[in-house]
């Protein structure tokens, strides 16, 4: 990853809530061209080899950046997010958030640890990696940072570069009670199956509908743009396996 971050000023935006509750839209199973990750290629050797380069080419997730959300028009502030895969001998597992309940953007809901970048930052890397260490006390020094998924704009004004990540056991969490509610993790052979993602629409103010993802794992509810990049990475992932 070698993109540098342009700077971003902070300018206190107006804060946003969806005008539907995700959870209670209606929804079908997902239908989509690519299959399960096989468990056997799921392991450290072969996701290094599959995600160890930076993937642009489009993929099969909603684009939220064809409508914005009142109040987030305008040029998108740069973000990165780490997408943290933690080797566990049991198994590879995604390490998430849960984001409390007041901010003003995505409040309440799983992310990504990650955040928007700043002048001081050399790359989106280095972004992904200091909003980690600032959001739940994971260090760098545990971090293997691979290569980058799609960039993503959201209808909330972020255009988010995700990192994908190798975390090697032992380390300390430390959440920032601010910002994160909860850290978590879900097994990657659960986030890397179609099947258990449901494909919404929810009907909007304006008449229009808003298409999202939603992949839930036990009390957490994990959908918009979350979902959409781990089911962007599931999608590089089944179709490197298959070829």
């Amino acid at each position: 990853m070698s993109a540098t971050p342009p700077e971003s000023p902070r300018v206190r935006r107006t804060p946003h809530r969806p005008s539907f509750d995700p959870k209670t839209q209606p929804w079908v199973p997902s239908s989509l061209k690519f299959g399960a990750v096989p468990v056997q290629h799921l392991n450290p050797l072969w996701l290094r080899e599959v995600l160890s380069q930076n993937i642009e080419r489009p993929l099969d997730i909603p684009n939220e950046s064809l409508r914005r959300f009142p109040g987030r028009e305008g040029t998108p502030v740069e973000a990165a997010v780490l997408v943290p895969i933690v080797m566990r001998p049991e198994g590879l597992t995604v390490l998430l958030t849960q984001r409390s309940a007041h901010l003003n953007d995505h409040a309440g809901q799983v992310s990504f640890p990650g955040g928007r970048c700043e002048a001081s930052d050399a790359d989106v890397q280095d972004t992904a990696l200091r909003e980690t260490e600032e959001e739940t006390g994971l260090l760098r020094e545990h971090i293997e940072c691979l290569g980058g998924l799609p960039r993503y704009l959201t209808g909330s004004g972020f255009a988010i570069n995700p990192v994908t990540a190798l975390v090697r056991p032992g380390f300390t969490l430390a959440p920032d009670a601010f910002e994160v509610a909860e850290v978590f993790e879900v097994p990657l052979t659960f986030l890397t199956n179609p099947a258990n993602y449901r494909f919404h629409q929810a009907q909007l103010p304006d008449g229009g509908l808003r298409q999202y993802y939603s992949v839930p794992y036990n009390q957490f509810f994990i959908w918009g743009a979350t979902a959409a990049m781990l089911l962007g990475m599931c999608q590089v992932l089944s179709e490197a396996a298959s070829s």
